[in-house]
């Protein structure tokens, strides 16, 4: 049985790397998932087989008590709350982590004095504190994370004289005490006294950043909650924990240098939170648009489109709140019918999160090929005849190239401001998550049409038909 065993958890992990290689691309994505639900769905069967597990009545009670909150979740989050679920699943990861490495030393614990010896070897002990350091911080971290983009708690960045010392302060008391816990390993409430200081300390990484680089650290926190459960699979000795652990652990890694790339930051302030200087937030002084906006109608829109022959579309997170993509593919379908050359420019990290857009595009059955993304569109932005922004903001901004004291100073944008006319579709002038003014909305090639991204798209959608 355990030759089974092992080689069920390869097969699980084999399929987990497949299935991470297919999520590489929006087309393969669907059967990524597939894949690496297979291979949870393989692992888990096996270990209700293996002898190291507790009753079967409690394993079904969680099973059912899990699956019911998953349903209710899946069924009431919407896509544009899709962050703050994540948010909410990276801190579950965390806090899991914490408990099953605290559940094994408690076992061990109890063993005679001598038998447990035996088993507080190093690489029990060392992974053990691992797994109470960075599940825990993992854990408060993305409370605080899923706080900031609920609106719970402030958006703010949060900083205070000698914050970076507090921090690097609690982080060595941290190491004092796993390097204790290591040296005597007898005591399990070190163990506790650890996961209160991990706890601290997450809160005290994430208060520092502003809720416009929340999806960098959620992506940070996701590799977090990774290789905590990559040392759980030290602490159970379970092959399959470990390397599924180190593919989420990587990968998250991988993704956040991706997303601060994107966003100009760095990956230290992320990891320090707030580590180093912040840039200056401009503000609108009540002046910035005041009689430079030129507003529009959805029959004005039509009749430009009417004569395009090229048009790019920038969905953002604005269509993600009106649900607006349908309406998106209806106007893409009757553009295309009249012969016009119509693609998706996709910012890496518009709407909340990566790949935000695609999903919601790809629902709307938008073709993958026509969903271009930043590098490749942004060269050919001055032969486009009209692009319509559709409710993005930040990844629009010129300022991110002409502002040195802006929050996004430096940040990678599509260059839409050097097609011959934009149509930016928004509520109101209000500001993304930035927090600053837009100077594309006052730009002479540029015209404002204001309300709900669905309904003015909509709109348009009906003056082209007429």
């Amino acid at each position: 049985m355990e030759h089974i065993v092992k080689l069920a958890y390869l097969l699980a992990s084999v399929l987990f790397i497949v299935g991470l290689k297919n999520l590489s691309h929006p087309k393969t994505a669907v059967r990524g998932n597939m894949f690496g639900a297979l291979g949870m769905f393989i692992a888990i069967v096996v270990t209700l087989f293996d002898k190291n597990i507790v009753s079967y009545e409690i394993i079904i009670g969680g099973i059912i008590l899990g699956s019911i909150i998953g349903m209710i979740l899946a069924a009431k989050i919407q896509m544009t709350g899709m962050p703050q679920l994540v948010a909410i699943l990276n801190g579950f990861g965390g806090i899991a982590s914490v408990l099953v490495a605290g559940a094994a030393l408690l076992e061990v614990m109890a063993k005679p004095p001598g038998e447990s010896s035996a088993l507080l070897i190093p690489q029990f002990t060392i992974s053990t504190n691992l797994s109470a350091i960075i599940g825990a911080v993992t854990f408060s971290g993305s409370l605080i994370a899923f706080g900031k983009l609920q609106g719970l708690v402030t958006e703010k960045a949060v900083r205070y004289p000698l914050d970076q010392v507090v921090k690097a302060i609690v982080f060595l008391g941290a190491f004092a005490v796993a390097g204790y816990f290591v040296y005597d390993p007898t005591d399990a409430n070190l163990y506790w006294i650890l996961c209160g200081v991990g706890l601290l300390l997450g809160i005290l990484l994430v208060v520092p950043i502003g809720g416009a680089d929340m999806p960098v650290v959620i992506s940070l926190l996701n590799s977090y909650s990774g290789i905590a459960a990559s040392m759980n699979g030290f602490v159970l000795d379970n092959n399959v924990l470990i390397i599924a652990g180190s593919l989420v652990g990587a990968s998250g890694i991988i993704l956040t240098q991706i997303m601060c790339k994107a966003m100009n930051r760095s990956l230290t302030n992320v990891l320090f939170g707030g580590f180093g200087a912040v840039a200056e937030s401009a503000s609108d002084d009540g002046d910035f648009y005041t009689g430079k906006v030129k507003s529009t109608s959805p029959e004005e829109v039509a009749m430009v489109l009417d004569i395009a022959r090229k048009v790019v579309i920038v969905p953002g997170y604005g269509m993600a709140v009106s649900q607006a993509q349908h309406t998106v593919r209806d106007l893409y379908n009757i553009l295309t019918a009249r012969g016009i050359d119509v693609e998706f420019a996709i910012h890496p990290v518009a709407g909340r999160m990566p790949g935000h857009m695609n999903v919601l595009l790809a629902e709307a059955d938008i073709p993958y090929d026509k969903m271009k993304e930043m590098d490749e569109i942004n060269p050919t932005f001055g032969d486009v005849d009209v692009v319509i922004v559709n409710g993005a903001n930040d990844v629009v901004n010129p300022s991110s190239k002409t502002d040195p004291k802006s929050p996004i100073a430096g940040m990678p944008i599509l260059d839409v401001d050097k097609a011959k006319t934009v149509i930016v579709m928004k509520r109101s002038l209000s500001p993304g998550f930035a927090g600053i003014p837009n100077p594309l909305f006052i730009l002479e090639n540029s015209l404002m049409l204001f309300g709900d991204g669905k309904k003015m798209t909509q709109e348009i959608v009906n003056a082209l038909k007429e």
